[in-house]
């Protein structure tokens, strides 16, 4: 049996994008399934496009999400170089055979004869594809248009009259007539490849069995077919996933601003790899048997359960809310030390905490993230989540106002500050218990009338984390004085 061979080919245009990502996990999957292989190859022919760094911060998202590759540009193959612009020499002779062989020929034509030609077409209603006005040139009009100056591009010979019939893992079988689509750009006139003759060439040469990639590529399939035959390649395994629509039910365009669309975003918002990697998946495929109503699962249960047979030629809608849940589910599964060492950075960074956390410091930290972790949809809400710590005042909501103008406040208030101020022992959340049943047993007030008006006055708000547990990280002297505070205005703070 031939071992499984699969790849992720990105161009370095860009950062990870969610669709790419979760192309690259299908491949990823489906090769560790198997026992297989896993390459990524770097497809930078678009000179143009490409950006210095986008290389470097693509394959840091795809290790981030922990995708592990066994041939690349930094580990090395059997199959090297993986760069496209480094396999030039490659193409040229599989090149040379086409052309050799009549299944290629140049073109002469400037891109304004070719606009004017697509324009033309368009106004009489009929589908954009080249004419073949170069198909038949006889070698001394090749050799005028060369004395004009003009280079040539090279061109597949698309063969008349033909259905290429594909067998995709996910659509079944799809058609596509010959006819319809047009003697097609092979190389620039620089020397560049176009995508369709270096994916071909690269997939073949580096042994590609399987062939997962997003349904827009459905369209490129029947040329990349043609070029299988005419090279004497065998075919790999086509699968094409569907697309991913925003939340609107609409296809996304990388321009789309209702998601959050990169890799690296939902990293530096403080998302875990293993959570997106859980939804990623989900988009598009789902388990079959008793796991099918089961939504969370690690690397290693994805990589058992996953097959081509069950992703889904639907539409998948990217759901925000739903990542949201998926992510809190993780995060509260985590270990308290892994989500403070992730919330410490985005803590520092809005001047919250020092730059370098040690000590006491870092044991506080620690446990104001314990207050909050269940809550946490991405580790970067600590910041938001935690506003009521770093205020030199309480900041009074209208749920607490109305709580703090109960007829008993004051006396409770005033009861409590009393029990702090005598106190000479240590402030512990075991502590601040002790006191409040000493300001019950002086107030007569217990339950909701003795607990509200206090985490009213402290921390403004009548709902939150552990109260015991918040005031001792406020610290006795800052509890202290917004409870005198609150005692001093009031008037002034009800009536705001």
């Amino acid at each position: 049996m031939t071992k499984v061979r699969t790849r992720y080919a990105p161009s370095p245009t860009g950062h990870l994008h969610i669709g790419g990502a979760r192309t690259a996990l299908f491949n990823y999957l489906w090769a560790r399934k198997n026992g297989g292989s896993f390459i990524v190859r770097i497809e930078d022919t678009d000179l143009e496009r490409n950006l210095s760094d986008a290389e470097k911060k693509q394959m840091e998202a795809l290790k981030w999400l922990g995708i592990e590759w066994d041939e690349s540009v930094d580990v090395g193959g059997p199959h090297a170089p993986y760069r496209s612009m480094e396999r030039l020499h490659l193409y040229e002779t599989y090149l040379k055979k086409l052309i050799d062989s009549q299944k290629a020929y140049p073109c002469y034509c400037t891109q304004e004869e070719l606009d004017a030609e697509r324009e033309k077409q368009l106004a009489e209603g009929v589908a954009p594809k080249y004419s073949g006005r170069c198909r038949h040139l006889s070698n001394e009009e090749r050799i005028a248009f060369e004395k004009e100056g003009r280079t040539p591009s090279i061109r597949f010979r698309v063969p008349e009259g033909r259905t290429i019939t594909v067998q995709d893992e996910v659509r079944g079988e799809v058609r596509f007539e010959t006819d319809g689509i047009g003697d097609f750009i092979i190389q620039r006139p620089d020397g560049r490849p176009t995508y369709n003759f270096a994916v071909v060439v690269d997939d073949a040469l580096m042994e590609i069995t399987h062939v997962v990639r997003a349904e827009e590529h459905l369209s490129n399939t029947p040329r990349q077919i043609l070029l299988y035959e005419a090279l004497g390649f065998t075919p790999p395994v086509f699968a094409h996933a569907s697309l991913i629509l925003n939340p609107e039910g609409k296809k996304m365009s990388k321009r789309d601003e209702s998601i959050i669309q990169f890799i690296d975003q939902y990293r530096d918002l403080g998302y875990l790899p293993e959570s997106l990697v859980n939804f990623l998946v989900l988009l598009g495929w789902a388990p079959e048997g008793e796991k099918a109503e089961e939504e969370i699962f690690s690397k290693e249960e994805l990589i058992d359960l996953f097959t081509l047979k069950r992703v889904s030629k639907a539409p998948a809608v990217f759901d925000s809310g739903k990542l949201k849940w998926m992510n809190n589910a993780y995060i509260k599964a985590s270990s308290l030390e892994r989500i403070t060492e992730l919330a410490i950075p985005h803590l520092a960074k809005a001047g919250r905490i020092s730059e370098t956390v040690r000590g006491e410091e870092r044991e506080w930290v620690k446990r104001l993230v314990g207050l909050y972790q269940e809550q946490l949809d991405y580790v970067a809400q600590i910041v938001d989540l935690t506003e009521m710590f770093f205020r030199d005042e309480a900041a009074y909501s209208d749920e607490a106002k109305q709580v703090l103008s109960g007829e008993h406040v004051s006396e409770v208030i005033a009861a409590f500050v009393r029990q702090l101020e005598s106190s000479e022992e240590a402030f512990t959340p075991d502590h601040v218990k002790k006191l409040l049943k000493a300001v019950q047993k002086e107030t007569g007030q217990k339950g909701k009338n003795l607990f509200m008006p206090v985490r009213a006055a402290v921390t403004g708000e009548v709902h939150g984390p552990d109260l015991r547990e918040s005031m001792t990280l406020l610290g006795k002297e800052k509890v202290i004085a917004r409870l005198k505070d609150f005692l001093d205005r009031k008037p002034q703070i009800l009536s705001e």
